[in-house]
């Protein structure tokens, strides 16, 4: 009878550990850091050239609105523990606003919406899945929070065929940019060892 229990019994499946150590937080807060210096000049050197190119038709800028989304799914695809996407995307989003942004303080609220988008795709996985599909949805869904955020906050004078197409492109941005990016990145990273303390690193071994 025994033999039988021990032929039949499916082997358990390990759950990931969801603790935050100290070393998570460490990088977490330099990942936020080196994303704030990428919207600062993102927002100041790089978004200016894009309103000129798109002059003519504005929600064209969307297409580079993946780039403000990058510090919650690389958080997330890097330390893959819950909270990573919001802490990372939030801390940056305080940190560009002390650099210093013409688009002011209401970051902040951006990049706690877009992080918890980001947030919302790995826990539906149960913080398990973290590959280019997972990395793209994440990506996507806070470029969708983002266009509906900013065609409020920002665009609400254009026509509002003018901000679906915005959001369709901020969206379509967030996938590429922030999700399948920063999954190349973190895959990247893997290959060189400097992630071999985190979770992410443990995946790759």
């Amino acid at each position: 009878m025994t033999q039988v229990k021990s032929r039949t019994a499916r082997p358990q499946r390990k759950s990931p550990k969801k603790s935050w150590r100290v070393v998570d937080i460490v990088v977490a807060a330099v990942l936020a850091a080196l994303c704030a210096v990428v919207f600062w000049a993102w927002a100041n050197l790089l978004y200016p050239v894009a309103t000129t190119a798109a002059v003519a038709y504005p929600p064209a800028t969307g297409l580079i609105g993946g780039g403000w989304l990058i510090a919650g799914t690389l958080g997330a695809l890097i330390i893959r523990k819950p909270g990573a996407a919001i802490f990372c995307e939030l801390l940056a989003a305080v940190l560009e606003g002390f650099l210093g942004t013409h688009f002011g303080w209401p970051v902040v609220f951006s990049g706690l919406i877009q992080g918890a988008a980001v947030e919302i795709v790995f826990l539906l996985s149960r913080y398990r899945r973290f590959g280019p599909a997972a990395a793209a949805a994440g990506g996507a869904l806070a470029g969708l929070v983002m266009g509906i955020n900013e065609s409020i906050i920002y665009n609400y004078e254009w026509a509002f065929d003018q901000r679906v197409v915005y959001t369709a492109l901020t969206t379509l941005s967030g996938a590429v940019i922030a999700g399948i990016l920063m999954w190349l990145v973190t895959r990247a990273l893997q290959r060189t060892g400097v992630l071999n303390g985190l979770a992410s690193g443990a995946a790759r071994r």
